[in-house]
């Protein structure tokens, strides 16, 4: 007949084999899923990363449009005045 410090040391191995079987199993699943939404999460931060260099492209063009057109504005009044001055 087995001591309850044997009864308990084999209990608690068997409880510690089925925990690292659980603990496997749904680790493993956690691990893919985790490594999926990562994937997404990626997908995602790359989309955003490209819309924000199409609109800063877009806001940039639009800029040097604007500064094309005051730079022109600019030579008109400066040819007035020199009209104006004479």
């Amino acid at each position: 007949m087995k001591s309850f410090g044997e009864l308990s040391k084999e209990q608690t191995q068997r409880e510690g084999t089925l925990l690292s079987r659980l603990m496997g199993e749904p680790g493993i699943a956690d691990l893919t899923r985790f490594e999926a939404e990562l994937t997404e999460r990626q997908s995602q931060i790359l989309f955003e990363i490209a819309t924000e260099i199409e609109d800063t492209e877009s806001a940039l063009k639009q800029t040097e449009q604007l500064t094309q057109r005051l730079k022109k504005h600019l030579v008109q009044l400066k040819d007035l005045q020199r009209v104006l001055s004479k």
